[in-house]
């Protein structure tokens, strides 16, 4: 019976935390996921749902695709070779210089390592590679 439950409780968890992750929220990663784990099923539910929701909650919302065609669409800036590799919600050196996105603050652009890439400018964290 225990099996069942957690089973069930699993199933519940990561539904309910794939839906959490599609829709903006102010709770988000292992907080959100054991709020809804404990929601739907108690004590076990929230660690259940604490689990899926860190695994959930690194994830990075893409830009407005706006932002991703003006970023295409612009000259390329002086590109910068860095050692380490660009990877989205990892951040590039603070001595990467970003090209801000006007009319969208919360995005700039640079050409790391010969890739196009969207960065959040208060966190240098790149939020989309653009091929």
């Amino acid at each position: 019976m225990r099996k069942l439950v957690l089973t069930s409780v699993a199933a519940l968890a990561a539904t309910f935390g794939t839906a959490a992750f599609a829709q903006q929220s102010t709770v988000s990663g292992a907080a959100g996921g054991a709020v809804t784990g404990a929601i739907v099923g108690g004590p076990v539910g929230a660690a259940v749902g604490g689990i899926a929701g860190a695994a959930l909650g690194t994830a990075i919302d893409p830009p407005p695709r706006e932002v991703v065609t003006y970023v295409q669409e612009q000259p390329a800036p002086a590109p910068v070779v860095v050692q380490e590799e660009v990877v989205v919600g990892k951040r590039v050196p603070d001595t990467v210089v970003l090209t801000p996105v006007p009319q969208h603050r919360d995005y700039a652009y640079a050409v790391v390592n010969d890739q196009r890439v969207i960065v959040d400018p208060r966190t240098h964290t790149v939020v989309q590679i653009v091929n």
